[in-house]
Parts: structure tokens; C-alpha cells; sequence
């Protein structure tokens, strides 16, 4: 094992420095990339999050993470605006697949891949993956405490245009309440089968007992919201408990396993893997994040995990 890279964060492009890595080095990935709004035309740093924040602070928009510029945040749904959404996502889609590429390599035969993203465009992160030679095998639901309606509400946009009988549209909107996150879960071929694959490689499986005997379900729910410390200004910083559990569920824990996270973000799927004693590898873009990072894993305690080793 090439110990060099166990339990650290590198900053940079993930592109390029999973091209450090070994073949067949990591057992599994869990990571939350940018999605696809934050992607267009800007560099995601953390001044162009700063600038994005500024921009709606005395702003009613519910709708606070999409480039203002890009095209995107409103406007005229004329053909211009779908063929520029629909060159977004085949761009966004492009670049998962680079970094997939890379990622595809680095794991180990029945090494299993999570990517969280929005339920508007994982289909798109899930067809890039399987481009980059991963196999995919479900869609895990985690369901947010709350979701807040962004769309049109049409009665009271009527209203402000003075039409007749706005009542008529009561109920009437452009879209749902989106209360889930979808996380993408692929997995690199097995070798043969999974009996070979786990007596060669530790990887493969998914565990599945839940604390009450039951079998674990495909949907993640009531879970608790994280008070972050001042430090951590993340903007979408997951729940710790939320990773504890994808640890839990599709990280091996057998004799070298490695989890790695391509966008670390403040480190939450570094910190779970810490917590079950398992090595992991971080890598992160922005560099103000690593110091966030480094701090959280500090404060961090190993659970009372043991590995069960083969």
C-alpha cells in the first residue's frame, strides 16, 4: 500500500491529482461535487460563493445558488434559454466524466462510488460515470428535515398583473416542494463475482443491518441537522450523522480499505471515515477549505469501531 497518501487532503483540481494515485488503490467514494448550477461560467471558489451570498443578502430569491449571469436564474424560457440550459448540462456532464475517468482507475474492482446531486440532473452524473466504465446500481434518497417551494405561484402572480378570478389558479405551481438529495451509487466491475471480489479486493458489498435487525432501505431519513462551528462557513455543509451512516453502509471495513472524497468540501466524508477508524484520502479545490478541514478532523474522535480484517 502506498502509505503516502493515507489520511490527507491535497489541494487542487481532483482531475489532476487522482492522476497521482495508484491503480486499484481505493475501496470506495463518497463525495458531494457542485452541481451543475454552481458550475456554469464561474471558477467555484470560495470569493465567487462570497460574491453570490452579497447578491441576495437583501434579496427575497429563494433561488440562492445559481450564477447570477449564467442564464440561467430567469428570463425569457425562449429557445436561447433552453439551448443554453441544455449546453450547461452537456458541459457539466463532460466535466464529471473527466474526473470519473480518473476516479474509475483508482478503485478497486467492486469499489463502490456515492455522488450526491440535484434530482433534476443525476441522471446526467450517473450516464458520465457509466461513460468512465462504472456500473450503477441504485439511487439512495436522503430526505432533508424540510423543503421550501421555489417555483411560480401562479394565483399571486395573477394577482400582481391585475387578471380576473386569480383564484381560479389556486394551487397551481411551477414545480414541487424538493425535500431530497438524490447520492448516485456506482460501483467498478467485480472480478467474476462478488465471493472473489471480496476474498481479493475487501470490496463489493454493502452492509446492510440496521440497528433494529431490519434490512437497510434505499431512503435516508430523520436525520438530525449539524450545528457547525463558527469556523466552518461551507455553504452546504452535509450533516455528519448523514456520512456517518454512508460509512456505515458502503465503506468496507476490511484490511486496507480507503475511502476517498474528490471535492471535500469542509470535510464531513473525511471526519466519518475517521470515525470508523478507516484511512482516508481528501482532496479539495479551494484552499481556504483545508484548514476547515484539518481543524474538524482534529476535534474529530474515533468511534468504537473495529476493523473486521481478512
Amino acid at each position: 500500500m502506498s502509505d503516502q497518501f493515507l489520511n490527507k487532503i491535497f489541494n487542487g483540481d481532483c482531475r489532476e491529482v487522482l492522476k497521482e494515485l495508484p491503480d486499484n488503490y481505493v475501496s470506495a467514494c463518497i463525495t458531494d461535487p457542485p452541481y451543475n448550477y454552481e458550475f456554469i461560467g464561474h471558477k467555484w471558489d470560495d470569493s465567487e460563493i462570497q460574491r453570490r451570498k452579497e447578491r441576495i443578502k437583501d434579496s427575497k430569491t429563494l433561488v440562492k445558488n445559481i450564477p447570477y449571469g449564467s442564464g440561467l436564474a430567469g428570463g425569457v424560457r425562449n429557445d436561447r434559454w433552453y439551448k443554453r440550459n441544455r449546453e450547461n448540462i452537456l458541459e457539466y456532464e463532460d466535466w464529471c466524466f473527466q474526473w470519473a475517468t480518473e476516479l474509475f482507475r483508482v478503485c478497486k474492482p467492486g469499489g463502490t462510488v456515492l455522488v450526491f446531486n440535484s434530482t433534476r440532473t443525476v441522471a446526467h452524473v450517473q450516464v458520465a460515470l457509466e461513460r468512465a466504465g462504472f456500473y450503477a446500481r441504485d439511487i439512495v434518497v436522503y430526505r432533508r428535515s424540510s423543503g421550501i417551494p421555489k417555483g411560480i405561484n401562479m394565483q399571486k402572480k395573477l394577482e400582481k398583473l391585475g387578471h380576473q378570478n386569480p383564484e381560479e389558479l389556486d394551487g397551481w405551481h411551477s414545480c414541487l416542494r424538493s425535500e431530497w438529495e438524490a447520492i448516485c451509487v456506482l460501483q467498478k466491475p467485480l472480478k467474476n463475482n462478488y465471493t472473489e471480489t471480496l476474498l481479493e479486493y475487501g470490496t463489493g458489498l454493502f452492509y446492510t443491518k440496521m440497528p433494529d435487525g431490519g434490512f437497510q432501505s434505499n431512503i435516508l431519513e430523520n436525520i438530525k441537522r449539524d450545528k457547525n462551528s463558527d469556523y466552518n462557513v461551507h455553504c452546504t455543509v452535509k450533516p455528519l450523522d448523514l456520512m456517518n451512516k454512508l460509512v456505515d453502509i458502503f465503506v468496507p471495513r476490511t484490511k486496507g480499505s480507503i475511502v476517498i472524497d474528490p471535492f471535500a468540501g469542509s470535510g464531513t466524508t473525511l471526519v466519518a471515515a475517521k470515525n470508523y477508524g478507516i484511512n482516508y484520502i481528501g482532496i479539495e479545490v479551494e484552499p481556504s477549505y483545508i484548514d476547515i478541514i484539518e481543524r474538524r478532523l482534529l476535534e474529530s474522535s474515533d468511534l468504537p469501531k473495529s476493523l473486521a480484517l481478512f
